[in-house]
């Protein structure tokens, strides 16, 4: 493992103005940095750098700025959480044996051993065979193609709220519970849900990122 002492590569005073960040989402972003193994922190001895790979480093730190800069996946999650319930609701009538063993197989991808890009990989495929089960090719279209661009804000939450792991697993059954029951209003009902705790949790994010500035 290639490292740095913790006096080396922890935040000098200008960092955070620099990168245009307070200093509380500095702390947040080591803390990610760490559970995705790019920063090694050793209680009481320091931080270390543990992967050097341009790319890993690159993209993670450029997410964290046009993260806490960017709100414009809020827009993206609003419109998501207007166009999956009604994809869920559907699906809960329309969905054949098939198409429902075929989500079963996606639910189970995850467990709360999963890291947190498995769990959202599982998150995104999840989604999409709501949307083709949902029998509307461009409502399924609609779906995919805005929940890419939302990924990264999910990673993003999965590792810096506790429990946001476990209570999506939780969400993802609840869902597959009401499609199979054919209850369409509970499933949308439980999609809103979904959606609505991402985009709360980003809302929340984004005012005490900007509280703190």
């Amino acid at each position: 493992m290639s490292s740095v002492r913790g006096s080396d590569c922890r935040a000098r005073p200008t960092w955070p103005r620099n990168l245009g960040l307070s200093r509380s989402s500095l702390r947040e972003a080591v803390r990610a940095l760490s559970l995705v193994r790019i920063l090694d922190v050793r209680q009481g001895d320091g931080t270390y750098v543990s992967n050097l790979s341009a790319n890993s480093l690159v993209d993670t730190l450029s997410f964290i700025v046009e993260f806490h800069h960017d709100s414009s996946v809020l827009d993206l999650l609003e419109v998501r959480r207007i166009l999956e319930p009604a994809a869920s609701a559907r699906a809960a009538l329309r969905i054949g044996t098939a198409a429902l063993d075929d989500l079963e197989e996606v639910l189970g991808r995850a467990t709360t051993r999963s890291s947190v890009e498995d769990l959202v990989s599982a998150d995104v495929e999840f989604h999409r065979a709501i949307g083709i089960a949902a029998g509307n090719p461009v409502l399924a279209s609609l779906v995919e193609s805005l929940s890419g661009p939302t990924q990264r804000a999910r990673i993003w939450r999965g590792m810096t709220e506790e429990g946001a792991l476990s209570r999506t697993l939780a969400e993802h059954r609840a869902i597959f519970d009401a499609i199979r029951s054919h209850d369409p209003e509970l499933a949308r009902t439980w999609s809103t849900v979904h959606i609505a705790g991402v985009e709360t949790w980003l809302r929340k994010t984004l005012q005490q990122e900007r509280d703190a500035g």
